[in-house]
């Protein structure tokens, strides 16, 4: 089976929101939808407000628009955007 690396933008509802808190909700969201390892970085965007991006493994045969529904859903969570798909090597 491959596998896509995935880049995805998670954009916050304020800048107050606790992002340790998001990215573990994020995280045990991702996990359980694909089994693999996550990546957060936090991106500065402006007034304190920082993005989180999150790269990841997918398999290639999966869709990506069902994950991309549920990290929606999640509390705090203004927007989602897949903003890099590659296929992986290796």
């Amino acid at each position: 089976m491959s596998l896509m690396a995935v880049r995805i933008k998670i954009m916050p509802t304020s800048p107050e929101v606790d992002l340790e808190e998001l990215k573990d909700k994020l995280g045990e969201k991702i996990i359980a939808c694909s089994n693999g390892s996550v990546k957060f970085e936090e991106e500065p965007i402006a007034f304190g407000l920082k993005a989180l991006i999150i790269s990841l493994g997918w398999p290639e045969d999966k869709e990506l628009d069902n994950l991309e529904e549920e990290l929606k859903r999640i509390e705090n969570v203004n927007s989602v955007e897949i903003i890099d798909i590659r296929r992986a090597f290796g």
